[in-house]
């Protein structure tokens, strides 16, 4: 086999709000794999100033990886170890070249266009204008379930957002989940949480930053709300720490991002820990072109998890690639009448 990488340069359509600023573009890199006359795709998509291998050698393990492509895959694996993009780029790739359909990975009723995945509506942060306009165009869409980045404008304002779907919704007609990116102070965080819970949530995504499990681990016993850990799962490779993360924190879910915690293999690992502990779950994606998020959703789909999923993301770049992904409503579908239009 002979493996190659390249660098992709992903434009949003309009500037989107994170707590981490304004995302104008997002970088990615593209491993191609090629065995005779055979081609496998996977994307590495590491998310500057949140993956754990955002680092100055990524590029370095890159060319690492293509130089050794046909060394033993667990072998690859377990070297990508703090590379966990790598890692899904290389799990992507290597199921890609064995495949008739390079774009195929997890056939199914979903890439049969027999069935869809449900998933929920994205707010990115912004004015209370901007937000309340999305917020529209969503329920307009026909979504049931709104994910609401919080924290970039004053917490006043985010409630009386919040106030207003209630105004209209009930919880059984919107499903409302809430992600503040460790915004909160831990010494006003369960406050904050009291205050939203008026609002019947889902949940919240990490109320406050990683790292503070005795903090967090209070917060998840006390919290009116519901509390689902992201980027508290990112740079945590050792099994027994993530077991420990669990078990002392014990929070309501976990947010898998496939390219930030190990790909298939480290979010199954995840997942069965998860369940042990009767911890909920869902799958998200991480701001991937659609070849990654194609391998995201078809895996996931194969999970049998009816809970909406967070892969909504593929309309939100100006180049990204013609694919099958299609957002119907609140669905994500597989239509097989639009062919791949990819050239790496």
């Amino acid at each position: 086999m002979k493996a190659f990488y390249q660098k992709y340069l992903l434009n949003f359509k309009q500037a989107s709000g994170t707590s981490r600023g304004i995302l104008r573009t997002k970088e990615t890199y593209f491993l191609k794999v090629m065995d005779g006359d055979k081609i496998g795709y996977g994307e590495c998509a590491v998310f500057r100033g949140l993956s754990a291998d955002d680092r100055l050698d990524y590029e370095e393990k890159l060319f690492w990886l293509c130089e050794n492509i046909d060394s033993n895959k667990e072998e690859l694996l377990g070297e990508l170890i703090q590379f966990p993009s790598i890692q899904f780029g290389l799990e992507q790739a290597l199921l890609s070249v064995q495949k008739n359909n390079p774009f195929e990975l997890f056939p199914s009723k979903f890439t049969q266009s027999k069935d869809s995945i449900k998933i929920n509506g994205l707010i990115w942060m912004g004015t209370e204008v901007f937000m309340h306009q999305q917020i529209k165009e969503k329920l307009a869409a026909g979504f049931s379930t709104l994910k609401l980045k919080i924290g970039a404008i004053d917490f006043d304002s985010e409630i009386s957002l919040l106030k207003s779907i209630r105004k209209e919704f009930s919880s059984e007609e919107i499903e409302i989940r809430v992600d503040a990116n460790g915004g909160f102070h831990p010494s006003e965080a369960l406050e904050k949480l009291k205050r939203l819970a008026d609002f019947d949530l889902h949940s919240i995504e990490q109320p406050i930053k990683q790292g503070q499990i005795a903090e967090m681990a209070e917060l998840c016993l006390k919290t009116p709300i519901p509390i689902a850990l992201d980027e508290e799962l990112i740079g945590v490779f050792d099994v027994t720490n993530q077991q420990k993360i669990l078990q002392t924190i014990h929070p309501q879910y976990i947010i898998l991002k496939p390219s930030l915690v190990g790909g298939f293999k480290g979010s199954a690992k995840w997942i069965e820990m998860a369940e042990k502990q009767q911890i909920g779950w869902w799958i998200t994606s991480a701001l991937e072109s659609n070849i990654g998020l194609n391998a995201i959703a078809q895996w996931t789909y194969t999970l049998k998890n009816k809970m909406p999923q967070g892969l909504g993301t593929g309309g939100l770049f100006t180049n990204n690639f013609e694919s099958p992904l299609v957002v119907n409503g609140e669905n994500l579908q597989y239509n097989n009448k639009i062919k791949w239009n990819v050239k790496l």
